[in-house]
């Protein structure tokens, strides 16, 4: 047996059993999947695949135990060519970060800067996906680290650790009617037309929920993934704009006396937290914890690498 008949193993299953997009996944053949698939259960002894003709229809039991298995032996290949990679090109190599636009655009060119002084060899890539995306990206190795707000916490098999915490803020044009109000209430909100982030991104869900439990229907006009693109189509009388707390904060139209005036919102929505994750079982180098020690202050290697090595109880803010 070898490390090709387990990444095809894994790769058909992740695949849903379909060869053919298996094959394009791993650049290969689809008969030289199907060939390497069947010497490996005849090495084995056992069927990994109940099949129909040429087609996998589903895995078996005894396939159950070798896919978990295989996931094992193929992760610790994984930490292998990490470790590898750390001790033969020291502070050189590749971070992966798995993030939302939010964080890529407010939260991360600090720290990423800081990092790039500190380790230059280092070529950071970002990926920007939906928070279930990039909780997947983690399971899937295809990213070191993921920053969001939601779906970290609840994703099995990733730890998860609280970065800041912040409040959804109300933006609208200067001229505005209810800018003149300072104690908005939740009713005078819902009867404007309402500009805010799609349902699966910054705290979203708590908006909904504020609003559902008054008996309130607010008219959301437009759904977008960036700030930026919020506050321009609130710039333009679309309507009341809901955004992170983070957006404004340096945004100089949002300052006093800017085109845009700013109300907190934490009275309605609660507060949130956004979190940085890693996979549990992935081995991490020495720039990413840097990486996560300048994304917050309360982050160190040591308590990392505890919490990893599940030596500590988890912590929140």
């Amino acid at each position: 047996m070898n490390l090709h008949q387990f990444r095809f193993v894994q790769e058909a299953a992740r695949r849903n059993l379909n060869l053919t997009e298996t094959a394009k996944a791993l650049h290969t053949s689809q008969p030289g999947i199907s060939k390497a698939i069947l010497e490996l259960e005849e090495e084995l002894g056992i069927d990994i695949f109940v099949r129909h003709g040429k087609r996998l229809k589903r895995i078996t039991e005894p396939g159950l135990r070798v896919l978990q298995a295989v996931d094992v032996i193929l992760r610790e290949v994984a930490n292998l060519k990490r470790i590898g990679e750390e001790y033969s090109k020291q502070d050189s190599g590749t971070l992966v970060i798995a993030t939302t636009h939010t964080q890529a655009r407010y939260l991360l060119p600090g720290p990423l800067v800081a990092l790039r002084k500190r380790h230059p060899k280092v070529v950071v890539t970002l990926l920007e996906a939906a928070p279930p995306q990039v909780a997947q990206m983690l399971l899937d190795d295809r990213a070191d680290v993921g920053l969001a707000t939601e779906a970290l916490a609840s994703t099995e098999g990733l730890l998860s650790l609280p970065c800041y915490e912040w409040q959804h803020m109300l933006v609208m044009p200067a001229d505005h009617p209810l800018a003149a109000v300072e104690r908005l209430t939740l009713e005078q909100i819902a009867r404007e037309p309402i500009v805010s982030y799609s349902t699966a991104y910054a705290g979203r869900s708590r908006i909904d929920q504020a609003f559902a439990l008054k008996g309130l229907s607010p008219q959301i006009v437009l759904e977008a993934t960036d700030a930026d693109v919020i506050k321009t189509y609130v710039r333009h009388g679309m309507g009341l704009g809901i955004v992170p707390e983070i957006t404004v904060k340096d945004d100089p139209a949002c300052a006093p006396g800017g085109e845009l005036v700013v109300r907190p919102m934490g009275q309605f929505f609660g507060r949130n937290t956004t979190r940085i994750a890693f996979k549990r079982s992935a081995y991490l180098r020495s720039f990413v914890y840097a990486f996560a020690e300048l994304v917050s202050e309360r982050m160190n290697r040591g308590l990392i690498e505890k919490l990893m090595a599940g030596e500590a109880e988890h912590y929140e803010l």
